[in-house]
């Protein structure tokens, strides 16, 4: 069975909801980029590397599914697997839960998936992820998924 990671933590605030009381849109998916910014940092696509080696990462591709309104005052929880892993490709799932939904705790809110891709900033176009950060992304999806080939 796949564990996925704890990519974010935070709260909505009265300003996060719509006329109606509910979390707005916008804010899903600025909490669902904050989660992609922290699985980049424990994948090893940190800003030094970033900035360093004149590499950036694109989203090309996204989807959401919006299971459950939050209100303000929610606690919230994004949670993140590694789906696929190519030379220049990362596809992978953030899964946003309600951390006090009155009675409710750990309830699925919304649920996206992105791929992303590497690039060279320089140049304008994709490139491959160096071999030892490929490798260290392997590694993480082995964490994930319990052990070798996903077993």
């Amino acid at each position: 069975m796949s564990t996925q990671h704890l990519t974010y933590r935070g709260t909505v605030y009265p300003w996060h909801c719509d006329h109606v009381g509910h979390m707005n849109v916008m804010w899903y998916v600025g909490k669902f980029d904050e989660a992609t910014w922290n699985l980049f940092h424990q994948i090893g696509i940190t800003p030094g590397y970033l900035r360093e080696q004149q590499r950036g990462m694109a989203a090309v591709d996204q989807h959401i599914e919006y299971k459950r309104e939050l209100k303000a005052g929610d606690v919230v929880t994004v949670y993140t697997e590694i789906l696929e892993l190519h030379d220049k490709k990362i596809r992978f799932r953030h899964e946003m839960r309600s951390g006090d939904g009155g009675g409710k705790t750990g309830e699925v809110a919304a649920v996206t998936t992105l791929l992303g891709v590497h690039m060279d900033t320089q140049l304008r176009k994709s490139c491959a992820f160096p071999p030892a950060l490929s490798e260290q992304m392997q590694e993480f999806m082995l964490h994930q998924a319990g052990g070798p080939a996903g077993k």
